[in-house]
């Protein structure tokens, strides 16, 4: 249940879109040279059927041939529950019984030649479907169709689009709070309730990283006392309406020195620059490299030390990648996170993010807090 003030739920995906959906990621194996897709439950089968079973070891699976139909494979005892999904007068389903084999279910559904599967699906699965009879073979979803949720309809932005202003506003929330003399995971707590007071069902990570502990990008929190003087790199997010948020800011307990303020700006300024370089066509790694030689440029470039952005949508890290090697060009409505630092050991980190989406001319940000440090108490 979403809190008071938080936008209400959007209205749920038709059957229709999910029948374009399915009839997409057909043309997509097809073009990839595959005999078909492979889905257990994950964001993947929530994407492509908005079925989201009961997780347990029973098999649930989508297979999606080129050439025919799609099928559900589901246990007997869960159809009802499949039978209500949007997508499930699309779908052939076929059930199995506890007691029988389920893999001998997808069998004739699976047609000779590679198909990929989803990376969420189990190893007892897949390597049920591998002692099959049969030429059917398998590759991961993301080596074989890593763009297949990568570009965003219009419902899927207004969703990010609202989970990324829940953000914004539980960012503006925290500044209102004591940081000095507090731990770091009270200041996570702060955070992570008005994420939930501002919408999100689910509340992902709370990066709180004061003095020292900024230079670790993934430190999440700990007990540390915050102290006057320090720079706190505060990165949050989590899922509202199913959809990711993901932001960080960078604030500073009194006032700063005048080398802390210098490298703040020096990461906004790379922040700008990869945002700048976003428009259709170009390559994902550029917009890595553009926000890397600000950084290199002003000497800063070995305290950078990871790619620049990742894609988010059902999940908070999901392709596209801005990273070094990533040669696929960015199209409208592909959504990922900018987020460029300088971590310098020992002493304290500094990272600026956003979520930008990709338009037909440019780049549009989903994120629109100041990039100017803040000061905190």
């Amino acid at each position: 249940m979403s809190a008071p003030g938080a936008p209400a739920d959007p209205a749920p995906v038709t059957g229709g879109v999910f029948a374009a959906r399915l009839r997409r990621a057909a043309r997509a194996a097809s073009d990839a040279g595959l005999a078909g897709i492979v889905v257990t439950p994950g964001p993947e089968l929530r994407y492509l059927t908005g079925y989201v079973p009961v997780a347990t070891e029973r098999l649930t699976m989508l297979v999606i041939p080129v050439d025919a139909a799609p099928s559900l494979i589901v246990p007997k005892l869960e159809r009802p529950d499949a039978e209500r999904a949007a997508s499930a007068r699309i779908l052939r389903i076929v059930d199995w019984t506890d007691g029988e084999d389920p893999y001998a279910a997808a069998a004739p559904l699976l047609e000779p030649g590679r198909h990929a599967v989803s990376d969420s699906t189990w190893a007892s699965h897949l390597l049920g479907l591998q002692g099959l009879p049969g030429e059917a073979t398998y590759v991961s979803m993301s080596t074989a169709l890593p763009m297949l949720r990568a570009v965003k309809d219009a419902w899927e932005l207004d969703r990010l689009a609202d989970a990324a202003a829940a953000a914004d506003a539980a960012y503006r929330d925290i500044l209102g709070v004591r940081f000095a003399g507090r731990t770091e995971a009270d200041v996570a707590a702060d955070l992570a309730a008005f994420l939930r007071a501002h919408g999100h069902a689910q509340v992902d990570f709370t990066v709180v990283g004061s003095g020292p502990n900024g230079a670790s990008p993934h430190h999440e929190q700990g007990d540390r006392v915050v102290e006057d003087g320090d720079m706190v790199v505060l990165d949050f997010g989590g899922l509202m309406h199913g959809y990711g948020s993901d932001t960080t800011r960078t604030v500073h307990v009194g006032e700063p020195t005048d080398e802390e303020r210098a490298v703040h700006e020096l990461v906004v300024r790379a922040q700008q620059a990869g945002f700048e370089a976003v428009r259709p066509g170009v390559p994902c790694q550029e917009i890595d490299r553009v926000a890397r030689a600000v950084i290199t440029e002003a000497g800063y470039g070995e305290y950078f030390i990871h790619r620049v952005g990742h894609g988010i949508g059902l999940t908070t890290h999901e392709p596209p990648y801005m990273v070094e090697g990533e040669e696929t060009p960015l199209e409208p409505g592909m959504c990922f996170s900018i987020e460029p630092g300088v971590y310098l050991p020992g002493r304290f980190g500094v990272r600026i993010e956003d979520i930008v989406t990709v338009t037909a001319d440019g780049g549009r940000r989903l994120n629109t807090t100041p990039h100017e440090m803040a000061i905190v108490h």
